[in-house]
């Protein structure tokens, strides 16, 4: 592994010059930019297989970009690329390999992790899918009473179910008119109570999504679904009810599944990249295996674009390095993410784990401290909705937020024009950013006011632009595009982990609260004060949930 070192990325004079050029160039305007090259967006967009990335409404120039590139060479990010796309074992703190990229191979490729070919392993869980997936949608897996199912219930939670989640909703115009997919994560009660309200026992298939089959949210729900339905049916039900992606075959048959319904994954797989995998199976149920196979297909198409292709019109590379520009050299400590789809509503809520899950460290991947700004807060919301919420604060607000706006082309819902409307809405919010309204146009507006009203409204009219943004236009939502946006995401928290120098693999910072919850519990339960070893804090809140807690 310490081969794998690094110099401190933050001691190269790659660094020292961005910072020098982010002090000389911080009060350039985006507006003269473009004023200045009426080739600006030919010079700063790259399109792929109908995907096109428009990054000219940032602020950079050449030169910057130049630095930037400069910079992932000095974090040796074609040595990381290499490690990871050949199976070496990046993760260093759980010392696993890590190759989502893998599960989109085609069956024709090799790949070896340890001495083995894992390419016709990914390939045989798949084939299983594709039979289970055909099974289910055309009636053949018949429930305990002998109907056909109409529903599917995804119980996981994080990678397990934001992944399968926003591709299943993203992709809704290519589902099953026979079979609504329905995902249920949330410990709160009310979700899995709230779900099966609307549900018939005897057409319900659930899918207990966890790999080691322990994950304590998962298994609640999934024992409180297995109650409901052996409530309403028998216990012999379970086997034609309940199916598992999980590698634990032991716990799986103890809960009643048949093992042969036990879908396989691997621990080179992490859970916010596993919706290629197993994890997918609802995505599967839900738009076929014809339309699983684009999706996998779209995100190939952006690995080998992404390991093929020089960093300078690498799309993943060059948004991963305008969040550094931002993030680290601007200390801009936010990104929002606004899909103009409504299919992609919960896009921001799955890269928001991807990317923060994977970059909130603040030590590097070898325990060293590091001293400089990583992962940023993702947020956002659909368009044009949240234009009537929080763009207030874009447009005319004291921070500097970096967005992403993305949209498509073509609708699946052609309604008199609507479509249009969208996008117009969404490439005038990204040019209202990326312009301001300065004063000699606020006068403009404002002629004839007397000279008192002017002086109070004229400021408030003020918009001063230079907001940055990326427009990432797709031709078609489409399974093929979406596995494509979703690869294109990866590749990017990948790329900043490998340039601050972290571990974007692990996930150390979940466990924690989870164990103090599991010490907490007993507690809520019994009231045990000589037990208890927490802050007074804590224990006031325990023994206030003891006094008003209402007995189940």
């Amino acid at each position: 592994m310490s081969a794998y070192r690094q110099n401190d990325i933050n001691a190269t004079s790659a660094w020292a010059k961005l910072h020098q050029h982010q002090r000389a160039t911080r009060h350039m305007h985006m507006r003269q930019l473009f004023e200045a090259d009426a080739q600006r967006f030919e010079r700063f967009s790259v399109e792929l297989d109908g995907l096109l990335l428009d990054y000219s409404k940032n602020r950079i120039t050449e030169r910057t970009l130049e630095l930037l590139v400069d910079l992932a060479q000095a974090a040796d990010l074609s040595g990381w690329m290499t490690r990871m796309r050949q199976g070496e074992h990046i993760n260093v703190s759980e010392d696993r390999a890590v190759l989502h990229t893998a599960l989109r191979l085609p069956v024709e490729d090799s790949l070896f992790l340890d001495g083995q070919d894992i390419v016709p392993q990914v390939h045989r869980v798949l084939a299983q899918m594709r039979v289970f997936s055909d099974n289910v949608r055309n009636g053949v897996w018949l429930g305990y009473t002998g109907k056909p199912m109409t529903d599917v219930v995804n119980l996981g939670i994080g990678g397990s179910d934001l992944g399968p989640l926003v591709v299943t909703e993203a992709l809704a115009p290519y589902s099953s008119d026979q079979l609504k997919v329905h995902f249920v994560s949330n410990v709160d009660g009310q979700h899995i109570a709230r779900t099966l309200r609307e549900l018939d026992p005897e057409t319900t298939l659930f899918i207990v999504a966890s790999k080691s089959f322990t994950t304590p949210e998962t298994l609640l729900n999934a024992q409180a679904a297995r109650r409901w339905l052996v409530s309403h049916l028998t216990e012999a039900a379970v086997s034609r009810h309940f199916v598992a992606v999980s590698c634990n075959n032991t716990a799986v048959r103890d809960f009643g599944i048949d093992p042969a319904n036990m879908f396989e994954f691997w621990d080179w797989v992490g859970g916010r990249y596993s919706v290629w995998s197993a994890i997918g199976l609802p995505v599967m149920l839900s738009i076929g295996y014809t339309g699983f196979s684009e999706f996998l297909a779209g995100a190939h198409a952006m690995d080998q674009h992404f390991f093929g292709t020089p960093f300078a019109r690498n799309i993943p590379v060059l948004l991963a390095l305008l969040g550094i520009w931002y993030n680290t050299f601007y200390r801009a400590h936010t990104h929002a993410i606004m899909p103009y789809d409504h299919g992609l509503r919960r896009l921001p809520a799955h890269i928001q784990q991807m990317d923060m899950e994977s970059n909130g460290k603040r030590v590097g991947r070898f325990g060293e401290q590091l001293d400089f700004d990583t992962g940023p807060v993702i947020w956002g919301e659909e368009g044009v909705n949240s234009q009537h919420a929080f763009f207030q604060l874009l447009h005319q607000g004291t921070r500097l937020v970096p967005c992403d706006f993305i949209v498509p082309m073509n609708s699946h819902y052609p309604i008199d024009g609507q479509h249009n409307v969208l996008v117009a809405n969404c490439l005038a919010q990204t040019q209202a950013l990326m312009h301001g309204k300065t004063e000699t146009e606020v006068l403009a507006e404002l002629a004839g006011l007397p000279g008192d009203e002017l002086d109070v409204l004229l400021p408030q009219k003020l918009f001063p632009g230079n907001q940055p943004s990326n427009t990432i236009a797709l031709d078609k939502v489409t399974p093929h595009s979406i596995g494509m946006l979703i690869a294109m995401y990866e590749h990017k928290v990948f790329v900043q982990g490998v340039i601050w120098g972290v571990n974007s693999f692990d996930q150390w910072g979940v466990e924690y609260g989870k164990q103090l919850a599991s010490r907490i519990l007993p507690q809520l339960e019994t009231g045990d004060e000589k037990s208890m070893q927490h802050d007074c804090s804590t224990k006031g809140l325990i023994a206030h949930y003891r006094r008003r807690h209402e007995t189940d």
